[in-house]
């Protein structure tokens, strides 16, 4: 039972993680968003990525639900928080800098 309940974790983990990805489809589409949608999807794709991440680290943090699935998902989610925290030091960065 715990271990079904882990692979539907790792699963909503890894569609957690490539949710951010769909930001993309308004560019690729040449749709233009208002700047509300897109401050409104911005925030979404931070909390998908902070959520997929969590789910991944409780995911692999058991030896025996380790599968392919939660080590994609805790690399994709690991690299969407990698490049929050970049924005971020280069929004700091550049404030002080100016």
């Amino acid at each position: 039972m715990e271990k079904k309940k882990l692979q539907s974790v790792s699963i909503a983990a890894l569609i957690v993680s490539i949710l951010p990805l769909a930001a993309l489809a308004p560019s690729l589409l040449h749709f233009s968003l208002s700047a509300g949608i897109r401050t409104a999807w911005a925030g979404a794709n931070i909390v998908f990525a902070l959520l997929g991440l969590t789910l991944s680290v409780v995911c692999v943090r058991s030896k025996e639900s380790r599968s392919i699935i939660n080590i994609a998902s805790t690399a994709i989610s690991v690299f969407w928080a990698l490049l929050m925290v970049g924005i971020v030091a280069l929004a700091l960065f550049l404030t002080f800098v100016q």
